[in-house]
């Protein structure tokens, strides 16, 4: 062969192939490994990962082209989350997609050499996922979703929209969401409000209902739900019970408040799924993920359901009202 026919040829695959990764071979398709805590039929995860699909497809990637993806669905059963990183990892996936504290401790059990992208966490350092934001070191890096003093905003809320709150319980499962670094904010802001908090973890609809119930039989009781796979499973419940007993509460999802929750100050999950194909997207071209920061949310959203307001007869107050992004009425 000619050098300028070598060359030419040589030139089209390039172009043809964007992997720069040292450890994959020219004749293997580069593998994404999903693992979500959620369940596969959930709305909100759906659009979720249609931004990490949009995501990629504008870094040049594109499943079944030049990408093959793997997903795995927890169905928000953290005693399933160590198989399903079982499954993937036999797979042998050029990077890994975890989603929520428990799915990236089961994966960080069986690999501390396969790159790990972590969404959906809130307290990445604490439990030992990274180092530090700017330079996460080992195999994993991420999008984070809420730090903790996001839990003093959200009871400064639920007391600006009934003054006389005095009792707060926080709604949670500690095997699916990172409830310790939720609490210990929550206590500390919590004297200061006038409120007494109330910790309480959920697993099943009982618990959830038992739960509700008992902050009911309180006087000036309210609801904190926290950022949990669990919670997202029983949320439809949580939302119901939360206006037949006539509970104010705020949530950390907007579209919880979409679906008749009272109000939520949170951001746009959809657009940090999407952030994540750029980490994903340098690991297969070469970078560590060791040396790619973690990223933070940094644009928050209001969003308050006045219809829902009326019916645990509430009144929005006038701050409250200019400061949401979004009214429902």
């Amino acid at each position: 062969m000619r050098r300028r026919e070598f060359m030419s040829l040589l030139g089209g695959a390039a172009a043809a192939w964007p992997l720069a990764v040292g450890a994959q071979q020219a004749n293997r398709m580069p593998r994404i490994g999903v693992l979500l805590a959620s369940e596969e039929g959930d709305r909100d995860l759906q659009a979720r990962l249609a931004g990490l699909r949009q995501g990629l497809e504008r870094l040049g990637w594109s499943d079944g082209r030049n990408l093959r993806v793997d997903y795995r669905f927890g169905e928000g059963q953290p005693d399933r989350f160590q198989s399903l990183a079982k499954e993937l990892i036999a797979l042998r996936p050029d990077v890994i997609v975890a989603q929520s504290p428990p799915v990236v401790t089961a994966v960080q059990r069986e690999t501390r050499e396969i790159p790990v992208v972590f969404v959906d966490v809130s307290d990445p350092i604490g439990p030992g996922f990274i180092a530090s934001l700017a330079r996460p070191g080992a195999n994993i890096t991420g999008m984070l979703s809420f730090e903790a003093g996001i839990v003093g905003k959200w009871l400064a809320m639920l007391k600006e929209i009934a003054p006389n709150l005095s009792r707060v319980m926080l709604l949670g499962n500690s095997k699916t969401t990172a409830f310790d670094y939720f609490q210990r904010s929550a206590a500390a802001a919590a004297p200061s409000l006038g409120i007494e908090l109330v910790p309480r973890e959920v697993t099943t609809a009982a618990d959830v209902e038992s739960a509700t119930e008992a902050i009911a039989r309180t006087s000036n009781g309210g609801l904190m739900i926290l950022p949990d796979s669990t919670i997202q499973v029983h949320r439809e419940r949580i939302i119901a019970l939360a206006i037949q007993h006539r509970l104010p509460a705020v949530y950390p999802f907007s579209y919880m408040v979409r679906a008749g929750g009272l109000m939520s100050y949170s951001f746009d999950f959809v657009h940090q799924f999407r952030l994540a194909a750029s980490s994903i997207d340098r690991i297969l071209h070469g970078t560590k993920p060791g040396e790619i920061p973690a990223q933070a949310p940094t644009k928050f959203e209001t969003v308050l359901n006045l219809k829902t307001a009326k019916a645990i007869g509430l009144t929005a107050p006038s701050g409250l009202l200019v400061a949401a992004d979004e009214v429902i009425e």
